[in-house]
């Protein structure tokens, strides 16, 4: 039996195969909101380890007492001058810190600001921002001392034993030895240090059956690409061609391909990977590189890479896409989907998600970025103008023109 979604802005019916999976069966009964909000349920109660992952990297640093020292109030330089954190790091620090603050444990106040945003408003985390202090943060302060001969024992004595197990982890130690590097190791991850110098990819390659990361991405698109067809389906419509950049074994590229017979669809992988591509399918396969030349088309698709990459490297991968793609007016366009941090609603689950995901990228040198941290990119690559679509929960669209 088919199934039919219907694009909203262009009200035709659009012909789906069956044989996506879960998520088309769910549609049937929930949603697209409804089940983008259930995910975002399951992700912020699996990430909230970065919680506290976060505040054992504030201890450990002893962030609370530098800000202390500082008069109660900082900026992020000063913080790491302070703590004797080093420069190389401060970016990363900024991340924990805006963990920090939407769970309350810190404050953040711009200089044009009043006075501080509510925890769930996202404001800008760059080094004009002022930290200050909270009653929670304040029990931070001076608590280090846990020999017994200590006449006061600090509040904070607690939260260490509490957070024993989150400390533990090999993604915490990993975290922990990478805030106290002296110096940037090109290459180097906080992945690679809680795993013996193993990259992800070299764990997802060779140990997939205790991580199991590319059945997890596949999964992923499994669940997102009918929704992206019924919310946001005009993105695609027109196309005559499209080649899904670092597709894997083209299960997105393959659903694009169900919903629109027209459209011509290619996945762009490495060697290795497109070796184990599935045969008799409506998706070619191109072996190469994204970051040394992308196949011609009229649109190139990006799910879930560019957060991945550090700023260099994503203007790289865009330039290369850019030269790949006719000009707008041709109807040339790169189609992304990643998160734009701040973006979508305001709830704290949605804020804490997003910013919580920032940190488990972060240990892959991967980055979250809000609108402003895009545009840098997008610019700098060559392009002129973008879109943001925020339906897709944590995650948007963005539509790139050259």
């Amino acid at each position: 039996m088919s199934i039919w979604l219907l694009i909203p802005s262009k009200n035709q019916p659009l012909k789906i195969d069956p044989s996506i999976g879960a998520t088309m069966a769910l549609l049937a009964e929930y949603s697209s909101q409804e089940l983008l909000q259930a995910h975002l349920l399951l992700w912020h109660q699996s990430l909230s380890f970065f919680k506290s992952a976060a505040l054992g990297i504030a201890m450990d640093l002893r962030i609370a007492d530098a800000v202390h020292r500082l008069g109660g109030a900082a900026t992020l330089p000063q913080i790491v001058a302070e703590a004797g954190i080093s420069p190389c790091r401060l970016r990363d620090l900024r991340r924990v810190m805006r963990v920090l603050t939407v769970s309350g444990i810190f404050i953040v106040q711009h200089p044009d600001e009043v006075a501080p945003l509510p925890p769930a408003a996202v404001t800008r985390h760059d080094d004009a921002a002022v930290y200050k202090l909270t009653a929670a943060s304040c029990l931070l302060v001076g608590g280090h001392d846990s020999s017994p001969a200590a006449i006061h024992p600090s509040p904070s004595l607690s939260v260490q034993l509490f957070l024993g197990p989150c400390l533990d982890s090999p993604v915490s130690r990993g975290m922990h030895a990478w805030f106290r590097q002296e110096k940037e190791q090109p290459g180097l991850a906080p992945f690679a240090l809680a795993y013996s110098g193993k990259t992800i990819w070299d764990r997802a390659e060779h140990e997939a059956t205790v991580f199991p990361f590319n059945d997890g991405m596949a999964s992923d698109t499994a669940f997102l690409m009918p929704i992206v067809l019924k919310e946001c389906g005009e993105v695609f419509r027109g196309l005559t061609s499209l080649v899904d950049v670092a597709g894997g074994l083209g299960g997105a590229a393959a659903i694009a391909a169900a919903a629109f017979p027209d459209l011509k669809c290619t996945v762009l992988d490495l060697p290795q990977v497109v070796a184990k591509a599935p045969t008799g399918t409506n998706v070619q396969y191109v072996a190469g590189d994204m970051f040394e030349s992308i196949p011609p088309a009229n649109a190139v698709f990006l799910k879930w890479i560019l957060h991945d990459w550090g700023d260099d490297e994503c203007v790289k991968i865009l330039k290369n896409c850019k030269q790949a793609i006719p000009p707008r007016e041709a109807g040339g366009k790169i189609i992304i989907i990643d998160m734009v941090v701040g973006s979508g609603p305001s709830d704290i689950k949605h804020v804490e998600t997003q910013v919580l995901y920032d940190l488990l990228i972060m240990n892959i040198n991967g980055v979250e970025r809000d609108e402003e941290e895009w545009k840098k990119i997008f610019f700098e690559a060559g392009f002129k103008d973008y879109k943001i679509i925020p339906v897709l929960g944590v995650r948007s669209i963005i539509e790139l023109y050259p």
